[in-house]
């Protein structure tokens, strides 16, 4: 199996590499610029759910930590 992946990779990499510069080059944009675009919204959704979980839970402490000092205060 995974001589077949290799022996096709090499036939692409091959065929790539007899084109034209300018056609390799829209071909890698048209590629890989999708991809990457694809994969900075992926990050930036999984980095922005997790801030938003840290700022979060953050505010549930110091929530508490006010409800344990008003509770306290209010007890003296």
């Amino acid at each position: 199996m995974l001589r077949a992946v290799a022996t096709w990779w090499d036939g692409i990499e091959l065929w790539l590499t007899q084109l034209d510069f300018t056609v390799q080059v829209v071909l890698v944009v048209a590629v890989v610029g999708p991809l990457c675009w694809g994969a900075a919204a992926v990050i930036d959704t999984l980095v922005e759910r997790s801030v938003a979980a840290r700022l979060e839970a953050a505010e549930r402490r110091q929530q508490r930590a006010e409800e344990s000092t008003t509770a306290t205060t209010a007890g003296d």
